[in-house]
């Protein structure tokens, strides 16, 4: 029993940006031979992208293959379109959310979705929430900083707090990382370093920025292990302890100061209230992430169609020396309450 949290769709085509504002930077895509389309976007190829993403039929035949029993699936990032206006990128944002719900709808219990919202605004963003879950999509996809602002920007608290009173998941993904003048001009090194970077800054702006004392109920999960958090989760750790190693805590009593004043909780205690996925290249960092977070926050993660697979994906998994209680929490169990769902899918009951 297998669930992938982490798989993304393009439409098969999308709507006419008309005379819309946004009009620039609005998708387009060139179907230049029988299942493959380049994504147009100012006038360039954003990415040459296959059927897998829109074909269900070549999905489930993909995921037969690799031992996936159900997708969740999330629009290709670069499709959440915070650089629209927020009127454009909600109607976008509707059409994309409404392809994804017709995926699942039409999937026999295959597929699960998560939508997108125009977080450049966050309170039109908290409004559409309602609509994400009138489509029966569990929650949403967010990017890690919007428009170069880190989500623990106050801005974005009412955003938060309506997707902890609706009852959502939020998923977040490496967007638009803001450090890549710092790298050679080489696209890869961007997808390798500064994306997980980036994603490691918008974690420690959820916690330092108040979010998650704010929203505790809040059901939040990272791309890609959380990127470069869980290697800085110590080190704040270490601050905010007054130097202690290991772990320590502060004794009872202890002056707080400037950190504890601004994070009132043990980081550690933050990070065990996320979701991770497993998508790490290696066991040895999935095993470190397992310790410093637990068996409960961990979920399987593929990037589905966009890198390489294993085959099966539990593969690395299974060679890890898991308890079967173990696994069957990475492999579905915590995908299912990051969903909000209490039972187990009928097609994944042993």
């Amino acid at each position: 029993m297998l669930i992938d949290l982490h798989a993304h769709v393009v439409p098969e085509r999308f709507p006419s940006a008309g005379n819309r504002a946004s009009r620039e930077r609005w998708p387009s895509l060139d179907h230049f031979e029988p299942g493959k389309a380049r994504v147009m976007i100012a006038g360039k190829n954003f990415r040459t992208v296959t059927d897998q993403n829109w074909s269900a039929a070549r999905r489930l035949e993909d995921m037969a293959a690799e031992g996936v029993d159900a997708q969740v699936l999330s629009p290709m990032p670069e499709l959440l379109s915070y650089w629209f206006t927020p009127e454009d990128a909600r109607d976008f944002g509707r059409y994309v959310n409404e392809t994804i719900a017709g995926m699942v709808q039409a999937s026999s219990g295959r597929f699960y979705g998560l939508g997108m919202v125009p977080l450049q605004d966050a309170d039109l963003a908290a409004k559409e929430l309602a609509e994400v879950k009138k489509t029966g999509l569990h929650g949403v996809e967010v990017g890690s900083n919007v428009g170069g602002k880190s989500l623990g920007d106050e801005r974005f608290l009412t955003f938060f707090q309506e997707a902890e009173a609706q009852d959502v998941a939020v998923f977040v993904h490496a967007l638009h990382p803001t450090m890549t003048d710092r790298l050679p001009g080489v696209e890869q090194l961007s997808a390798a370093v500064a994306f997980p970077t980036d994603t490691g800054l918008t974690i420690v702006s959820l916690i330092a920025g108040g979010v998650l004392d704010t929203c505790p109920r809040l059901r939040l999960a990272f791309s890609h292990g959380g990127g470069s958090f869980p290697f800085i989760l110590p080190r704040l750790e270490g601050f905010w302890s007054g130097g202690r190693w290991n772990g320590e805590q502060p004794p009872a009593g202890e002056s707080p100061g400037a950190l504890r004043q601004r994070i009132p909780r043990s980081p550690t205690e933050y990070a065990r209230r996320l979701f991770y996925d497993t998508l790490l290249f290696d066991r040895r960092a999935i095993r470190y992430l397992l310790e410093m977070v637990g068996s409960s926050q961990l979920m399987v993660g593929t990037d589905y169609p966009y890198l390489a697979r294993e085959r099966p994906v539990s593969k690395t998994l299974r060679s890890m020396g898991l308890s079967e209680e173990e696994f069957e929490a990475i492999a579905w169990r915590n995908g299912h309450r990051f969903l909000g769902l209490s039972e187990a899918h009928p097609r994944l009951k042993a």
